[in-house]
């Protein structure tokens, strides 16, 4: 009898990362929401687009990852009750990660958004990198970045508001 070959491993690993931000929940809430704003928070994106209703559940959102590997992850929302929760799963190249995101109002004012992953697949190397370290720099990057752009919108004044939330440069 011929022996099957068998795929790699599959491995779980889990990143958790928890930022605070000056801005209310719903202003946390919008600049999240926002996908236009996305690329700020990493220079990994390309494209981003939906399939459906912006976040949905069943919803699908199509993001170009421009490197380090050059896939597209699709994004499949779960659950979402803004402002305070959203949770989608994402596949890519074999790999599978689900994600969830709290907003937590804090007593003394401003916003704890609480994230954790769990990535399930068969990738171990990330360009020669641990997929463990290259996961938890990606989320802990994007969430620091996104809380800064947070802070950084809720001090400042409308106008500024308004047009990063539209997704247009502005110059103070």
């Amino acid at each position: 009898m011929k022996k099957r070959s068998r795929e790699k491993p599959t491995q779980l690993l889990r990143v958790e990362h928890t930022v605070v931000t000056r801005a209310d929940r719903e202003l946390a809430w919008k600049v999240f929401s926002n996908v236009e704003l996305w690329p700020r928070f990493s220079d990994l994106y390309g494209d981003i687009r939906w399939l459906g209703e912006p976040w949905k559940p069943g919803s699908h959102m199509n993001i170009e990852l421009k490197s380090p590997v050059g896939a597209v992850v699709d994004h499949v929302i779960t659950v979402c009750t803004p402002p305070g929760l959203v949770a989608w799963i994402d596949h890519a190249r074999g790999d599978t990660m689900e994600q969830w995101v709290h907003f937590k109002s804090v007593p003394t004012g401003g916003t704890e958004i609480h994230t954790w992953a769990d990535l399930v697949g068969t990738t171990t190397t990330v360009e020669g990198r641990d997929v463990r370290e290259v996961a938890t720099e990606f989320i802990r990057t994007w969430y620091n970045r996104f809380s800064a752009e947070c802070d950084q919108i809720a001090s400042g004044d409308a106008r500024l508001i308004g047009d990063k939330l539209q997704g247009r440069q502005t110059t103070r």
